[in-house]
């Protein structure tokens, strides 16, 4: 079994469980996305304590917000960047100690550039993983001079062939690169409303709205799916299995970069020392490997990059691009809430 198949099982068992906890270390859990549970992240967790923390998953950011904003405890969290405004206006997080961080000095400065994640009343918010959402699509059906362009989503010889994902960041990063917009720090009503008709536009060629990398690869691997708007892992996942999958990042309107990391709840159930203790396994150097060869992903830790190969990162598609990126950074609460209702109004056909 490759190490690409466990993770697509993994994420598969866990959506199963629908997001309950895996028993293990009771003074520690961790709310991660699913499929994340990987033993090469929290190795030195484990040496240390001898067991793997108790996780709980989640398939969505928004899903997992509002868990948490119910009362569900744990004691770190995985969220990406743009959500971490919503959880400190909620009140739910507090500010990492970096002196317990020995890692913290050597994170990618650009992850951490926001006063979301980090002002004068503390770090909001550990950098762990980045990657891009762009066009994965079928090399043996699906021409490379189609995807050249976003609007191939729009291409009626793709109705009913193509995926995009059920995620309301991903979604409308596609959506504003296809109509013109590199930034969505401050989206006007013009930009929001061409934006959303785009989608409306779309949205009758969309087979499946795909919620996590397994089911995407899934569609695909049936000949179901052509083309879809997907993160690294699943193009990952996919040519693990031998799949002639490419992946565009490089459409004339751009591509989506986001990153994800850590932030640590507050009013947590379990050991605060445990919490650094999984934090500081996940940022250690030679994680960044794991995080590459098992997910497809970059990581925070710029000394653990630096030790791979770029062979190995353009292989993986996250070696720089000379492109347009639109970076999923932290947005207007208001905003974020209006886009996430919008999109359900799209998905019911409204």
């Amino acid at each position: 079994m490759t190490r690409l198949t466990k993770v697509l099982i993994g994420a598969a068992s866990a959506l199963t469980l629908a997001a309950t906890a895996h028993a293990a270390d009771p003074e520690l859990t961790v709310f991660d996305w699913a499929g994340w549970e990987n033993a090469g992240l929290f190795a030195d967790y484990v040496a240390k304590h001898g067991q793997a923390p108790t996780y709980s998953f989640f398939a969505d950011d928004d899903e997992a917000f509002q868990k948490v904003s119910s009362g569900f405890k744990a004691d770190v969290g995985h969220p990406c960047s743009q959500m971490v405004i919503k959880y400190r206006e909620a009140g739910l997080i507090e500010p990492w100690d970096t002196t317990r961080i020995p890692e913290f000095a050597n994170l990618n400065p650009s992850m951490l550039a926001s006063p979301t994640f980090m002002d004068d009343s503390g770090v909001w918010f550990i950098p762990g993983d980045s990657a891009f959402t762009a066009i994965a699509y079928n090399t043996d059906t699906v021409p490379a001079a189609d995807v050249a362009t976003l609007n191939v989503f729009k291409d009626p010889k793709y109705a009913g062939r193509l995926s995009l994902p059920d995620n309301t960041d991903d979604v409308w990063s596609l959506a504003l690169l296809a109509t013109g917009v590199t930034d969505w720090s401050a989206i006007s009503e013009d930009q929001f409303a061409a934006a959303a008709a785009w989608l409306r536009e779309v949205h009758p060629n969309v087979r499946a709205y795909w919620g996590d990398p397994s089911e995407l690869s899934q569609l695909m691997a049936t000949g179901e799916v052509q083309l879809a708007w997907s993160w690294n892992d699943s193009v990952a996942i996919m040519r693990g299995e031998g799949m002639p999958i490419g992946f565009q990042r490089q459409a004339k309107e751009g591509a989506s970069a986001w990153f994800c990391g850590w932030v640590n709840f507050k009013d947590a159930p379990g050991s605060e020392d445990k919490a650094y203790d999984f934090v500081n396994s996940w940022l250690r150097p030679d994680a960044a490997k794991v995080v590459l060869s098992d997910f497809g992903y970059s990581h925070s830790n710029m000394v653990g990059m630096a030790t791979i190969p770029a062979a190995d990162l353009v292989a993986a598609d996250v070696n720089p691009i000379d492109t347009t990126l639109l970076w999923q950074t932290p947005l207007p609460t208001a905003m974020r809430n209006r886009m996430l209702e919008e999109f359900e109004l799209i998905k019911s056909g409204f």
